[in-house]
Parts: C-alpha cells; sequence; structure tokens
C-alpha cells in the first residue's frame, strides 16, 4: 500500500527519519553533523520565512545582515554568554591551507592573530554596532532582524531538530527602559504563537522558563512548547529580555532626555528550521508527512496518469488548463499554489511521491476523467478509510469552486487533530513528587507515550532548583515553562511541600 517501512507505534526515531527521506525534505551532509536541504524541505522553510519575515516587518522591524566570523574577543566581554555556548562553539584559527608532506593542512605561518567564532548566535557582534548605532533616546526602539545560518557544535544530531549548522531568524531590538522591552519580548512570544498555531496547524503553550533554563545572558527567557506525537515537548520559538545585561559588555548607552548617559535594554528572539521537524512530527502518520496548506509549497498537485500514447496531449491540456484556473484562486489570503506533474513515471509512482510529501490535495485525472470533464481527488490529511484510499470524484467546475475551502477545512482539522492529542495528554493530577516518579518510571520506560505534566511549584532559585533539575533529570524530564494561562490559587509544590505560587509543564524533550 506504499506506506513507510516502519510506523510511530514501531519505532518513533526510525520512523521521523524516515519521513525526513521518503518526503524528500533533507538528506545528511558529508560534513559532520550537517544537513543538505532538498527543494521540499526548503520550499517549506521559504514559506515559513516569508510568512514570518513578513509579520516581522509589519510590526516595524528591519532586516540586516551580519558577518558568520565573530572575533573571540566580543564573547570574552559577556561571561555568562561565553560559558552558555563555549562548548559549541567551532572556531577558525588559520587563514590559508598549504601542502605538507602531500597534504592539504592549514599553513603554520598563516595562523590568525585573533581566533574567530563561527557565530552560535548574535548578540556580541550586533550589540558592538548597536553601541555605535545608538547615541540618542530618539533612536529608540530600534527593532531589526537577521536570516542567517547558525553552527553550534552538536554531539548527537538529528535533521531540523539538531544539526551543527542550521538556518533561522533572530531579532535584536534596543529600548530606553525595561517595560518597553518587555513590551517587544512579549510581542515576539505572541508571533511565535500565533505563527505556529495559524500557520504550522501546530498548537503550542506559552510561557515563561524558569531560571536554570534561560537564554545565556538573559534577564527572562519565555518559549512556545509543541507536543509531538510520541508525547515529547519540542521548544518551537523563544523570546528573551537581556535587560542590560550586554549594554553593560557592549556600551549600549543612549543620551536620555535630561541630557544624561543610560544604559539602554535590549531583547532577543528566534525562530528555525527545527520547526519543519515539529510539523513532521505533529502532523506526519504512517503515509509520510502531512504538509499544513498554508505551508505547502505546492498545495494541489495534478498527476495526470499518461500512457506514452498520442491522446497523453489533450490529458496534459486539460490538467495544465485546470491548474491554470485553480491558480488564480486564494486561499489564506494568498494565491492558491497548483502544480502540475507531468514527469515521466508511473501514475502509482508519482501519486505516492506526493503523499509522502505530503500535498493536501492530489488529483489524479486519467483520460476518462478528462472526457467528462471530472477530477478525482484524495484529501492527504484524510488519506484512508480503512485500509483503502478515499478518493472523491466530482465535476471541475466543482472542484474549482470548492478548493480553497477544501485547503482551509484541512488547515483547520490538522489544527484540531493536533490540540486534542495535546489537550488529552497533559495529566495535572501530580500531588507529589513520588506520583511523577511513579508516572515517569524510570530511563527503561523512556520509549513510552507518557504526554506532560503540570504541576504546582513554589518557584525555587539557586542551588534549590538546581536539586530540582537534578531530581528532574533522574527521569529525563525538564521543566519546559510556566503558562501564560495560570489559575487563581495554587496547591502544594510538588517539589518542596511548600505554598505553589505557579504551574509549570514538565516532559520529556528534543
Amino acid at each position: 500500500m506504499h506506506a513507510l517501512r516502519v510506523t510511530r507505534a514501531q519505532d518513533f526515531p526510525e520512523w521521523y527519519q524516515t519521513v525526513v527521506r521518503d518526503a524528500d525534505l533533507a538528506e545528511l551532509s558529508p560534513t559532520r553533523g550537517s544537513m543538505i536541504i532538498k527543494p521540499w524541505g526548503m520550499g517549506l522553510w521559504e514559506r515559513i520565512q516569508g510568512e514570518l519575515d513578513r509579520r516581522i516587518k509589519e510590526a516595524g522591524h528591519d532586516n540586516y545582515y551580519f558577518p558568520l566570523l565573530i572575533p573571540l574577543a566580543f564573547f570574552a566581554k559577556e561571561a555568562e554568554h561565553v560559558e552558555g555556548f563555549a562548548k559549541e562553539m567551532a572556531v577558525v584559527t588559520h587563514h590559508r591551507l598549504k601542502q605538507i608532506d602531500g597534504e592539504l593542512k592549514p599553513d603554520p605561518d598563516a595562523e590568525l592573530t585573533e581566533p574567530l567564532i563561527i557565530r552560535p548566535t548574535s548578540e556580541t557582534i550586533i550589540g558592538d554596532a548597536f553601541s555605535r548605532w545608538v547615541k540618542s533616546y530618539r533612536d529608540l526602539p530600534l527593532k531589526l532582524n537577521q536570516w542567517a545560518n547558525v553552527m553550534r557544535w552538536e554531539m548527537r544530531t538529528r535533521m531540523f531538530l539538531r544539526t551543527a549548522e542550521f538556518l533561522w531568524q533572530e531579532g535584536h531590538t534596543v529600548h530606553v527602559d525595561e517595560a518597553d522591552a518587555m513590551v517587544e519580548t512579549m510581542w515576539a512570544l505572541e508571533l511565535y504563537r500565533s505563527f505556529a498555531e495559524d500557520f504550522l496547524a501546530m498548537p503550542v503553550i506559552h510561557g515563561e522558563k524558569p531560571e536554570n533554563e534561560r537564554f545565556p545572558g538573559a534577564v527572562r527567557t519565555y518559549s512556545i512548547e509543541a507536543m509531538m506525537q510520541d508525547g515529547k515537548a519540542l521548544q518551537a520559538g523563544t523570546s528573551h529580555y537581556l535587560g542590560t545585561h550586554f549594554s553593560e559588555a557592549q556600551n549600549i548607552r543612549y543620551q536620555d532626555k535630561e541630557g544624561g548617559q543610560t544604559l539602554a535594554h535590549t531583547t532577543s528572539w528566534g525562530m528555525s528550521t527545527r520547526m519543519i521537524g515539529g510539523v513532521i512530527m505533529t502532523h506526519g502518520d504512517d503515509d509520510g508527512l502531512r504538509t499544513p496548506p498554508a505551508a505547502a509549497p505546492r498545495q494541489i498537485v495534478v498527476v495526470p496518469m499518461l500512457r506514452g500514447k498520442p491522446e497523453d496531449a489533450e490529458l496534459k491540456a486539460y490538467c495544465a488548463a485546470l491548474v491554470a484556473e485553480l491558480n488564480k484562486l486564494s486561499a489564506f489570503g494568498w494565491p492558491v499554489r497548483a502544480y502540475v506533474d507531468i514527469k515521466d513515471a508511473k501514475p502509482a509512482d508519482k501519486r505516492w511521491d506526493w503523499v509522502r510529501r505530503g500535498a493536501p490535495l492530489i488529483c489524479e485525472i486519467g483520460p476518462r476523467d478528462a472526457a467528462n470533464g471530472q477530477v478525482t481527488f484524495i484529501k492527504r490529511n484524510a488519506l484512508r478509510e480503512g485500509d483503502k484510499i478515499k478518493s472523491h470524484s466530482v465535476s471541475r467546475a466543482d472542484f474549482i469552486a470548492q478548493a480553497a475551502k477544501l485547503l482551509e477545512e484541512t488547515q483547520a482539522e490538522l489544527y484540531a487533530e493536533a490540540k486534542a492529542r495535546m489537550d488529552n495528554n497533559i495529566r495535572a493530577d501530580f500531588k507529589t513528587f513520588a506520583d511523577l516518579e511513579a508516572y515517569y518510571g524510570t530511563e527503561d520506560t523512556e520509549g513510552e507515550f507518557k504526554g506532560w505534566a503540570r504541576v504546582h511549584w513554589a518557584r525555587p532559585t539557586g542551588d534549590a532548583l538546581e536539586k530540582v533539575g537534578e531530581r528532574l533529570k533522574a527521569l529525563k524530564l525538564t521543566i519546559r515553562n510556566a503558562p501564560a494561562s495560570q489559575p487563581s490559587s495554587f496547591g502544594k509544590c510538588i517539589f518542596s511541600g511548600e505554598q505553589a505560587v505557579e504551574e509549570i509543564l514538565i516532559a520529556r524533550a528534543y
């Protein structure tokens, strides 16, 4: 039946890798820990990038670009930041190669006077520029964004979820005070929440990270957390209030209204190609990827059932005319993206190529369909009825009339399915840490679907928080965030027995 060779229930990690390969999203690169993003994967990223970029610019931000290489001295200025990334930094030490004993090696005479870091994130070098660009309160707020690649030398990699090099956007802003910077921080968090839910049909819970999960150098970190089909959490986007930490290190000051020199408050926020991994694990099924229509590079794929005969010309013309009409339509406020696949391959093979890629609507048009003015199609999110492929046959006019609505309905159905899964798998009945241990068990049960825990806690800090982290680590759990939506009263903290002050989400995570 052309299903994947492994199901989610059999081996979820292997299923994930199979979808990445069979949906033609990416492949491993000869460069250690990196990936080659193929056209369908890149098309999905371009859709993510385009819509997110539109929303960022609509809110008054401008794009810019900074160098890939950052002087080591820039990181040395911010101790907490460099400590957080030190183990992940890739370092450039020489500026040319030389034939030595028959091998290309770094030229000993070409060692750099100062090593350069391949950017793991850009706060330090951007902060240096902000110190020159910001002179007066009239320059603020300064709201900028960069689309770039970054490198973090990961030891264990998985395509899209955790690779040494990945693509992302990083917003960086400068403000007169904490209040203005916090407005920006929370705006970015809401940007990511609405983008994930509206554009990718990926339900999330947004909230603040605990002290031990903050971005290195941040005063406060906020995240959106999505539940994958194996019950694990995926941190899908983060927003950070950096206070004046980076301003102190980089001397970002402005002349205030009274003529004095004041430290600026800064923020940063980012979303990456990790979102493609989130789409796979939120929406994929045992036949491959199911791409949310709003983000699909090709929303409607028309597959003519060519037979290598003269009458194929008429069938191709019928399909081309259908696609031309579909591309005049609008869904989600944008032109529909329809495509006719006329490559020389068996129709069934072409159909399954698009099933595995997750094209939302797949039309199979044969000579009889063309002669009768019909369209036979399948909805990728409702592919099967039992073991059989569920197809629909309507008139050409009716298909054109309902195509945009079908795409929007599919988007809503994917979201509703994922939202129900998340809501039904967050347990909130844990009273003690022993209850948590009994539920999550030992490392031997890590592969079992367990969902998330929502528990009361007293918001410990310092050593007390570190001990909480160690107890959770033994169960391979982490605190994801304190959801923005909180109850009006709280019970006892499951870690200390003290009066709780909020609820937090706990889960195994990617």
